[in-house]
């Protein structure tokens, strides 16, 4: 039996629902770019303490993530509600994770599990929205784009200005109310405006937890996408949190930490384009390939550096950020394709869970990795606000260097398992 493809969704639409990833992002980049900073340099937590806050944030949010992509899957509710109602509890639920008093580590991972909770409940409706609103691989790649687009904006926006709106605004509470205010009124109009074509009442059974799992367990292309992604994503994170270190402490000029955040964004919001461009015409699975080759060369690359200095340092993360792109747009475009190619041979479509799952394994993969900063560099000496030692600023460096390169050689292999991209679009 051979499935109809829907119809292409207008460009409008897709570009209105490209969108949501500015909202998405304005709250994710915060989190992911300044959350762990935010709790050793302002609220003045231990290093181990911070990490290990992060870790239980960033395993809950992928728990949430699951539980809402099983809720979505059961209820068979329109996605557009779920993000609907959602949206003003995330934003300040957001604000609120920014306000903890110093040294209150309890309200500070109260206030992280309740963002994280509310954000799974509404990005992960907003993830499986596109295998409604496009229904190939080339359409998929296209809408993939224009998210990445939108969430590098937002995330040169976030790396480039939430210092200097702290300082401005005299807080990050006062900072991120700034930035709700933008995301909200977006995901509010996403949820009104964009029409989603729900499948016909009736038309497949509703999968159970348990054989749904068994069914994406034995979907090849599906595990081999959760593990690739799962490893370059630690290996983004581990670079990108490593960034404020690094420039404070090892290159001791802190001002160009934020800077080369932001033109880090900047990267990936001029990247993107490429990456679309050459998933749509070769394939995912060869962006991905191209992702890894480029990822892997930079850091061999540096080390052989002999003193890299801040102009260095910056060319170096600007390339790791492109590369970073390119794994963002391929995982992207390969999941809903994975989804499709589960479907095809088994009968039954698991979507919701499907998507739900695959940001666990993510977010699973960012705890690991924030856990290990905090936990390597207090293993080595290191105390915020102070001159590090010798054994502190290695550990920044190889942190940035060694930990990334060996996670992309996992995701090089699973580049090679999935299955070819002919066979997923069949």
């Amino acid at each position: 039996m051979t499935a109809m493809v829907p119809p292409p969704a207008p460009r409008t639409a897709l570009l209105l629902f490209g969108a949501g990833d500015f909202a998405f992002n304005l709250y994710w980049q915060a989190v992911n770019l300044y959350l762990l900073f935010f709790y050793i340099d302002t609220l003045r937590l231990a290093p181990a303490l911070a990490g290990a806050l992060f870790l239980v944030g960033a395993v809950w949010d992928g728990v949430a993530d699951f539980i809402a992509g099983v809720v979505a899957e059961r209820m068979r509710r329109p996605y557009r509600w779920l993000i609907g109602w959602g949206a003003l509890p995330l934003g300040l639920a957001f604000v609120a994770m920014f306000a903890a008093p110093t040294g209150g580590w309890e309200a500070a991972l109260a206030a992280q599990l309740g963002f994280r909770t509310l954000y799974a409940f509404t990005n992960i409706p907003y993830a499986a929205w596109t295998t409604r609103l496009a229904g190939t691989s080339a359409e998929r790649s296209l809408l993939a784009g224009l998210r990445m687009v939108f969430g590098a904006v937002a995330a040169t926006l976030v790396a480039g200005t939430l210092p200097r709106l702290v300082v401005a605004l005299g807080g990050y509470a006062a900072a991120t109310a700034l930035l709700a205010a933008l995301g909200v009124p977006l995901l509010l109009a996403i949820a009104w405006k964009v029409p989603e074509r729900r499948p016909p009442t009736g038309a497949a059974p509703i999968p159970r937890i348990g054989p749904a799992l068994a069914l994406l367990a034995r979907n090849r292309a599906f595990v081999a996408l959760n593990l690739g992604a799962a490893a370059g994503a630690a290996a983004s994170s581990l670079t990108t949190q490593s960034v404020l270190y690094y420039f404070r402490y090892v290159l001791t000029d802190d001002p160009a930490g934020p800077r080369a955040l932001a033109a880090m964004a900047f990267a990936s919001l001029v990247a993107t384009p490429f990456w679309t461009l050459l998933a749509r015409r070769t394939g995912a699975r060869a962006a991905w390939l191209g992702a890894c080759a480029l990822a892997l060369a930079l850091p061999a690359g540096f080390v052989l550096l002999p003193a890299p200095g801040t102009s260095a340092a910056t060319l170096f993360l600007l390339g790791m950020q492109v590369a970073f792109a390119g794994f963002g747009l391929a995982a992207w475009t390969l999941l809903p394709d994975s989804v499709d190619w589960g479907a095809a041979r088994t009968g039954v479509r698991v979507e919701a869970i499907a998507f739900g799952t695959f940001a666990l394994a993510q977010k699973a993969a960012l705890a690991a990795a924030g856990f290990a900063i905090g936990a390597i560099y207090q293993a080595n000496g290191f105390v915020a606000g102070a001159s590090q030692g010798a054994a502190s600023l290695a550990a920044i460096r190889w942190l940035m260097l060694a930990g990334p390169a060996i996670l992309l050689l996992a995701a090089l292999a699973a580049v090679f398992a999935l299955p070819q991209d002919r066979a997923v679009d069949a």
